[in-house]
């Protein structure tokens, strides 16, 4: 397997590593429904995945996919916002996924933006566990796309390393704006 042919492919890799069965976790945008499915794998029967898309398509593409798994009595769709998601999860998750940009073969006018996507992370970051991971593929080449990466990468700076981990993995060698993954873990919190 070509461990590291795509930002998603390395994402869900991480998220295997620290999502458990019986545990929470959120896909913070739905699009056809691909890492909402296997966040529900992940957590098994026991556990809960959140997904969250302004889009109605998306919604339904993701019901679609998540009932033919049967693992759909495990998963809550809710067609909002991810910029709202504290509005409707409480408690703490071990995963959040980000896969940003626009839901494919549905009209660019919904793609991700920096004024939704920033508070998003920041809600997504309130939510972590300690360990938990915030996943974010971030796309480049669409319109408004560099506005939105140009926010994340602002705001991801401003975290303070004694509480977050970010690592960023992109590939140099490649051409044609390619996406890449921002990886951010929440440090353990530690009594002395």
């Amino acid at each position: 397997m070509r461990f590291f042919k795509n930002p998603v492919i390395m994402a869900h890799q991480m998220a295997g590593m620290v999502l458990r069965p019986g545990q929470r976790a959120i896909d913070a945008t739905a699009g056809n429904g691909h890492d909402t499915l296997f966040l529900a794998k992940q957590v098994g029967p026991t556990g809960e995945v959140f997904a969250f898309d302004k889009q109605p398509l998306a919604i339904h593409r993701t019901a679609q996919r998540l009932k033919e798994a049967a693992v759909d009595t495990r998963v809550y769709l809710l067609n909002i916002g991810h910029e709202q998601m504290k509005n409707y999860v409480s408690g703490r998750f071990q995963t959040i996924m980000f896969n940003l940009g626009y839901l494919p073969g549905a009209e660019r006018r919904f793609a991700t933006r920096p004024e939704t996507t920033v508070p998003a992370l920041q809600q997504g970051l309130e939510l972590l566990s300690p360990r938990g991971i915030l996943l974010v593929v971030v796309y480049v080449g669409h319109a408004g796309a560099r506005e939105e990466q140009q926010a994340i990468e602002e705001w991801v700076q401003t975290l303070p390393q004694p509480d977050w981990d970010v690592l960023r993995c992109s590939y140099p060698n490649r051409t044609n704006n390619p996406p890449y993954l921002l990886a951010i873990q929440r440090v353990a919190v530690t009594t002395v």
